[in-house]
Formats: structure tokens, sequence, C-alpha cells
């Protein structure tokens, strides 16, 4: 079944659904290799997380293994590289995993535990991972969280609580070392910001190959050469946004998740595109910011007391970031074969006016 069947159906789901009762006979052979003091192991109970995404195909599933005497049952998840359709140029599925390590040695940021890496494509068909399963909600972006879903049935209070800790999980990315990983490096040079925005150009030649997109490589090159002067320096989780976090039922964050397009960028590049995307599930639509939700100013000051980082110049940050959901908006028209909607490019020049 394609995303496309998938989306059809009212939820895209992953980039591709496989037969889970297939799925559920090799992850038990493939763990067995892995766990070779345990007998009688089990999968079970395979299933798509709702809200999941285009990029990765990931399921949830439950182990079960006798080791000794007794009975083990462990949550896991297992995401696999995409192989077509994909949703970025770079293959960073390695530097993900090693980030989600290096985030969960460091104890500063909750991520899910990881377990193993696979990198044997034959036996998925693409090299693997597997974690912890993490128990939780998301705040699912379609349809906007601000608008329908558990986040609007939830008391003030404790939305309260759930954008607090958000926003201090989202700064204590910044306390862990950039010299930690240096697994991180992409092309660009030794300017590890130029790194970050040297990605998005060529994202853009992907996209664009025949150059026909004139008003996107424009803006690109005037948002550049109105670049910030306040550049510290991060690691880059990427897709940082409340519906790339898992929240326990005491009103915290259980994980921080998809971590697929890190970097070394800089910190004020994830901060940007949390402020875009909480602008476009509420006020972009027109929906009213639920009570107990900080403003975007409180979310700048909390993270800049939490990370002991400076937030300024961010409005060029929301800008880039306003620039790359551009980019990646063209790239999902074309991977759904849907025709574009507006000039690629348009929303963020009109940014550029205010900077």
């Amino acid at each position: 079944m394609s995303a496309k069947a998938s989306e059809a159906s009212g939820t895209i789901v992953a980039p591709n659904v496989r037969d889970l009762a297939s799925l559920a006979s090799t992850l038990s052979a493939w763990l067995a290799a892995r766990m070779p003091g345990v007998r009688d192991i089990r999968v079970d109970n395979l299933s798509y997380p709702l809200g999941a995404g285009m990029s990765h195909e990931t399921i949830l599933f439950d182990a079960s293994w006798r080791e000794g005497t007794s009975q083990q049952t462990q949550g896991m998840v297992v995401r696999i590289k995409p192989m077509r359709d994909t949703v970025y140029p770079e293959d960073l599925f390695d530097q993900q995993y090693r980030l989600i390590q290096l985030m969960h040695e460091y104890g500063e940021v909750r991520v899910a535990k990881p377990l193993w890496f696979e990198e044997d494509g034959t036996i998925l068909g693409a090299p693997f991972f597997v974690m912890e399963k993490v128990a939780g909600r998301v705040a699912v972006s379609y349809p906007p969280y601000s608008r329908e879903g558990w986040l609007v049935e939830t008391l003030p209070a404790d939305r309260r609580r759930i954008w607090e800790d958000a926003v201090r999980q989202l700064a204590a990315i910044q306390r862990v070392p950039v010299a930690a990983a240096p697994f991180l490096e992409l092309p660009g040079g030794p300017d590890l910001f130029n790194q970050e925005v040297q990605r998005w150009w060529r994202f853009i030649d992907w996209v664009d190959p025949q150059g026909e997109r004139k008003l996107l490589r424009e803006t690109y090159e005037r948002l550049l050469a109105a670049g910030p002067a306040n550049r510290p320096e991060g690691i880059v989780w990427g897709d940082s946004r409340l519906g790339n976090m898992m929240i326990g039922a005491d009103c915290k964050v259980a994980a921080v998740m998809d971590w697929e397009q890190p970097g070394l960028g800089g910190a004020l590049h994830d901060l940007g595109w949390w402020l875009w995307s909480d602008r476009n599930q509420t006020v972009a639509q027109g929906i009213t910011p639920l009570e107990g939700m900080g403003s975007r100013e409180e979310t700048i000051a909390l993270w800049s007391e939490t990370c002991g980082k400076s937030a300024a110049d961010i409005e060029w940050y929301e800008a880039y970031s306003c620039l790359k959901m551009e980019c990646l908006g063209l790239r999902m028209m074309t991977i759904r074969g849907m025709a574009l909607r507006g000039e690629p490019g348009s929303t963020t020049a009109g940014l550029l006016e205010k900077l």
C-alpha cells in the first residue's frame, strides 16, 4: 500500500505500508540473533503510529521472551531508512541514530533509548534501527492540534506545564556541546552556520533542477544577504516542533523524536523553526492559540533563560524556517503528485520586507 493510498483513506502513515504479520516473523528472527541469552521471542501488536509522516516508515511493536525462569516484555519501535520518494536529498540515517545515542548518553534531552542499528539492507529492504517504545501522546499537526484533539481537551493549567517543559527540552539540546557531535558535520566548509544554509541551497537545486523557481532562488539569495549577526553555535534538531514530542501523563515531555535532518548550524535554527511551526498551527490558520500555551515572546524568553543563549535576530531565523518549509512543500507536492499551491518563496519574500 502506498502513501498516496493511505492519504486517500484519510491518514498518511508512512512512505509505504508493509504486511505486518510478515514483519513480525522477520523481527522475531532478527531479535533472536541480537538477544542470544533468551528464548521464545515473540513480536506482537505491530502498528503504524497515528499522525506519522511521509519521511520514514516507523512501526510500533511489543516483544516478549523468556529469560531464565522469567517472562519479559518490552515495547519497541523500528524506524526504517527511506529508499525512494525521499523527503530530503541527503541521507543522514546513520547520523540520526548516533545523535539519539548522544542525547540519551548526555541525559539533558529525553529520547527513546536506542537499542540496535542494523546496516544490512536485505532484512527489511533497507537499514533500520530499533528503540524502546515510550508511552505518551503526540499533538498531531493534521488536523491542527490547536483546533481539535486531546490538547484542546486538556485543562489550561496542564497545557501550561506541557508548553513549559516542551520549550525547556527544546533549549536543553543546546546544552549538549557541538564538539560531542563531529559526525553531524555537513558540506559547506568549516563555518558551521554556512553548513546549514548550504544544505538548503542543495535542497533547492534538488527540487528545482532546471532552475525554474526564480522567486525561490532569488528569495534565498536575498535572505542570505540580510544574514543575522547573531549566530550562536549549537546542534540542530531539524524538525523542532511540539508535534515531534511525546507527552507523558505527567504533562512533561517523555521523548523528543524525529532527528532525521540534524546538523551543527546553530542554536537559533531550531528556535526559529519552532516559532514558525507554532504560528502555522494557530494564527496562520485563523486559530486562536490555546489558553495556557505560551506566546511567541514567552517562548523566546524561556528558551533563552534555559539554554543561556541570546535570541537576537530571531526574526531572520523565522524567515529562514519559512523558506525551508516552502522548499519542503514543493517536494511534498511532487511526492503526492499534486499541483503546486502558490509560488515557492513568496511567503518568505514578504517576511524579508519586515527584516
